[in-house]
């Protein structure tokens, strides 16, 4: 691969990945489809072997994953272990865990606990990093919660997994938050927003309103190097919508 990898993110094809035999078809697809490695999110059950061997099966990297943050604080030895099984540098959460997000308190809690799992984590080899959505922008006790995260926890310990189409929809700027978080934009997930009948809706890339050039062009100045492609609803079948993206971004200068 090279120093810069375009992903699949495998919650795009959910419905695809539901069993064993499913989730073989849909890796061949997606490869041919052109995409080098998967984030996976969203597939039925499956041995971390069996995962791993049909990826290499079909030349795909397992760049990513999105796990639940309990297990993480609670299992971390297991999770490590199957991560290395995946051959899989990069561990996210898909978001904060609901108990934290009512109150400041639980935010601080939960930046805490994100420090600690961050750190046993790094100390196997491996990046934990924070997906957003939208809600993280709205203030608690006056700061905005993605603040709280970033400015709250370590930033060895705590990478983003920012999400373009979360950001803009809770008001911030994609470009100017990844120049925010700088180094610690290790993952980054490329969503276009489009606007249907006056209701923001999830688009394929390059077919929204995202300025994908500032995107594009912060994500480069702190040196992101995965770039994964998702979309959470798509208007066609999803792996035309996954490959119309990734066209898209390789017309943009982005291989």
């Amino acid at each position: 691969m090279s120093d810069t990898v375009l992903a699949a993110q495998l919650y795009t094809l959910r419905e695809f990945c539901k069993t064993p035999a499913d989730i073989a078809a849909t890796f061949k697809k997606v490869r041919a489809l052109g995409y080098e490695a998967v984030q996976c999110s969203g597939l039925g059950p499956i041995a971390p072997r069996d995962l791993r061997r049909i990826a290499d099966g079909e030349g795909l990297a397992i760049i990513a994953t999105h796990v639940a943050f309990e297990p993480l604080l609670n299992e971390t030895p297991r999770l490590i272990e199957e991560h290395q099984i995946l051959g899989c540098p990069n561990v996210a959460i898909g978001g904060m865990p609901r108990d934290n997000q009512a109150s400041a308190e639980g935010v601080r809690a939960f930046a805490r606990n994100a420090d600690i799992v961050g750190a046993r984590l790094r100390e196997a080899g491996l990046t934990f990093s924070y997906h957003n959505h939208s809600w993280e922008f709205e203030k608690l006790d006056g700061r905005l919660v993605m603040d709280m995260i970033y400015q709250d926890t370590k930033p060895e310990n705590v990478m983003a997994e920012l999400d373009t189409y979360w950001v803009q929809h809770g008001g911030g700027d994609p470009a100017a938050w990844i120049e925010k978080l700088g180094r610690r934009s290790v993952l980054l997930h490329l969503k276009d927003m489009a606007v249907v009948k006056r209701t923001p809706t999830y688009a394929e890339i390059g077919e929204g309103n995202i300025n994908w050039s500032r995107v594009l062009k912060a994500a480069a100045s702190v040196g992101v190097r995965w770039y994964i492609v998702e979309q959470d609803v798509c208007q066609r079948d999803p792996f035309e919508s996954l490959g119309i993206s990734l066209r898209n971004l390789k017309a943009m200068g982005l291989k």
